[in-house]
């Protein structure tokens, strides 16, 4: 297998990083973190792993920082880690195929984090997040939320773009591949934590914008922070601006997500009959069960209840999805409430059955028998 080195930019991470850098220890690779300036025992804990420990100085460029990491490697292969991401699954045999069969590409991990939906029912999400790559081919670009991007500027916007399951998350310019490596991701479970991060990059965002101009990504960066900051006024404001933006792609993954989340937003303001815009896009989205969740909720929020029944059963009918259960319990349970309020009962308990130990159906089980 291609060797490759494991890289991480870390600050105040006393909490994670022991824990971090003991699950990657199946991967047997070089690892070499850089620390941005902590005040804690990070570069210390850190030490008991590796001895390629080094300092940098901070200077509001996430990108600056990864690719100083990436300089310190020995080997051309670069897999970036966060500290708040654990291995929890890695398939040796099947990375090193994938890295000899695709090695001028992006390789995405798999990233498994926890979720709370509009209603605060708890849940996990599954993406996929660009992390390994040859730094002969790509580094890091962007001051806050990075992406590897070629070093090469050979595509252009005009260029013929990869076949949709190849190309970039983000980037139709790019291709990327899945490996097999599955993260935890923990992120800021502590809500004033997650809110002083957002508060952070917003800063940062908004000087992104002030120096490049209107940007769809950025704008939906700031969205998801003022989500975080429980402002969803501002969010679904962000998401418009994003969604306005000329030449939008909807096979991108952050388009996907920036659709979704604004409608998600729009159900939290209780404007239900402006959700129903997202019929206009319904063609170019409604290809994952996220998407056809979403709008048998907004269906539902509306009484239009038929239409989000079938919405529902067809969500249940897709394997491509990020949020967990909206092709399995979640949309089992709404198609439960339904037939409670159409006064269907034994249908409803039928489809509350089917959710297993899903919490709200089992409360509607007990509830009802």
């Amino acid at each position: 297998m291609p060797a490759f080195t494991v890289c991480m930019i870390v600050r105040n991470e006393e909490k994670n990083v022991r824990k971090c850098l003991r699950s990657l220890s199946p991967l047997q690779s070089e690892i070499v973190v850089v620390d941005t300036g902590s005040g804690d025992r990070t570069v210390s804990y850190a030490k008991e792993f590796t001895d390629k420990v080094f300092s940098f100085s901070w200077i509001n460029d996430f990108s600056a920082a990864r690719n100083f990491a990436a300089s310190k490697a020995s080997n051309p292969w670069i897999l970036a880690v966060d500290c708040d991401e654990f291995l929890v699954e890695a398939h040796l045999p099947r990375l090193q195929t994938a890295m000899e069969e695709r090695a001028d590409q992006i390789g995405m991990i798999t990233r498994i984090s926890p979720y709370t939906d509009f209603l605060g029912n708890s849940g996990v999400m599954h993406e996929f997040v660009g992390r390994l790559y040859d730094q002969r081919l790509y580094h890091y670009e962007g001051k806050i939320h990075e992406n590897v991007t070629s070093i090469h500027k050979e595509f252009s916007l005009s260029s013929p773009l990869p076949p949709a399951s190849e190309s970039s998350p983000n980037d139709p310019k790019q291709k990327y591949f899945e490996i097999p490596l599955t993260f935890y991701h923990g992120g800021y479970q502590e809500k004033g934590l997650r809110e002083k991060k957002a508060e952070r990059d917003l800063s940062m965002l908004q000087d992104t914008l002030a120096q490049n101009g209107p940007d769809a990504y950025t704008y939906f960066q700031m969205g998801k922070c003022y989500v975080v900051l429980n402002n969803h006024a501002l969010a679904a404001h962000y998401f418009e601006l994003g969604l306005a933006t000329k030449d939008l792609r909807p096979s991108l993954a952050f388009v996907q997500e920036m659709v979704e989340s604004y409608g998600y937003c729009l159900l939290e303001l209780k404007q239900y009959q402006k959700a129903l815009q997202l019929q206009n896009v319904y063609d170019d989205f409604a290809k994952r069960a996220d998407f056809c969740f979403l709008m048998g909720l907004i269906y539902m929020n509306n009484a239009m209840f038929q239409r989000a029944l079938f919405e529902f059963e067809k969500a249940t009918k897709m394997k491509d999805y990020s949020i967990e259960g909206t092709n399995t319990y979640s949309a089992w349970y709404n198609m439960g409430v339904i037939y409670e309020v159409l006064r269907e009962r034994e249908t409803a308990l039928s489809y509350y059955r089917k959710c297993g130990s899903y919490s709200p159906a089992r409360k509607r089980l007990d509830a009802m028998q």
